[in-house]
């Protein structure tokens, strides 16, 4: 009985044969094995083993759909709707998610939610809440209800399982530490589980702050249990020359207690409620930090509150480029 290539390459990986690996899955793929098509595409994706080729991965992904792998429908499908390898698709993105919602439980709850959108031929909304500044000067603002309770579950869900401790690497040692501010747990919705319902969502959210879609980082999604909390601090980051001017926070939930973000400098509190988003300008005018954009996230006495973050750059911004993009 021959071992399957997927089981067979993962086997060499762990022993260190690496272009055996990649020789393995090849082979199978030149044969129209789908497993092995999905592979290697998701290996020229992650850039591991092999180098990063996000178009070269699209064909292969192409190749493993028309196989039949069900996994290769999905993640072509999200990377239509983001652009991914290619120039963003939404509407060839969405008759691909119509198919496939013929017979994929997941594809139709997809389908569902976007259903319940009203979007344009992009993806982008046709019409939002109305905005209301909570500041005198309107750097700090709030779109009631800009998502809905099912759209909140859908992006918890999403992040649920890559949710891990906040750590940042000790610049004297180079280990990863506790995070000295953040102690919540995180993680971060990238290309490959941006699908097209956090699409649409992005869309939202850029649409709400005034930003175009390509400038925002990759969606963030941050869990506080008790105790946990986001002490006062800035969004601004230190020597980069593509700022995160603007910050969107979005609570995905309420039925907590405290949890409340702080903007002491204004002395503003603004109470979390499920959908609600808090847009707040970092820069000022000239683009220089502005010191009133400190801002705190209380700890959470009971219950436990989940928050999205999408913080917009100054300028377009490349998800896929080094350590920035976390």
């Amino acid at each position: 009985m021959h071992q399957d290539p997927i089981a067979a390459a993962q086997t060499l990986l762990a022993a260190g044969r690496q272009n055996e690996a990649i020789a393995a899955i090849d082979r199978a793929a030149a044969t129209g094995h789908a497993g092995a098509l999905f592979q290697r595409a998701f290996w020229h994706l992650v850039g591991q083993p092999v180098p990063r080729d996000l178009p070269r991965a699209r064909a292969d992904l192409r190749r493993a759909v028309a196989g039949g792998h069900r996994e290769a429908r999905l993640m072509e499908i999200t990377l239509a709707a983001n652009g991914t390898g290619a120039p963003a698709d939404w509407s060839g993105s969405m008759a691909l998610l119509r198919s496939a919602a013929e017979s994929d439980r997941d594809a139709a709850a997809l389908l569902h939610l976007l259903d319940a959108m009203t979007l344009d031929a992009g993806g982008a909304p046709r019409q939002l809440p109305p905005i209301e500044s909570l500041t005198p000067d309107g750097s700090v603002a709030r779109v009631p209800r800009l998502l809905t309770p099912a759209e909140c579950a859908h992006i918890a869900n999403s992040a649920a399982d890559l949710l891990a401790p906040a750590f940042v690497v000790d610049p004297r040692t180079g280990r990863s530490v506790p995070h000295p501010i953040r102690t919540s747990d995180a993680a971060v919705i990238g290309p490959l589980r941006e699908d097209p319902v956090i699409r649409a969502i992005n869309h939202r959210l850029a649409a709400a702050s005034r930003t175009p879609i390509g400038a925002g980082e990759a969606l963030t999604v941050l869990r506080y249990q008790p105790g946990q909390q986001f002490r006062l601090h800035s969004d601004i980051l230190p020597q980069t020359r593509n700022q995160r001017v603007t910050t969107v926070l979005v609570y995905l939930n309420d039925g907590f207690t405290g949890g409340e973000t702080v903007f002491p400098d204004h002395g503003l509190t603004v109470a979390p409620r499920t959908g609600d988003a808090v847009i707040f300008t970092n820069v000022d005018a000239a683009g220089r930090p502005a010191a009133a954009a400190r801002h705190a996230g209380m700890p959470v006495r009971s219950g436990v509150k989940w928050l999205a973050t999408r913080w917009i750059r100054a300028c377009a911004f490349d998800v896929w480029q080094g350590p920035e993009a976390a």
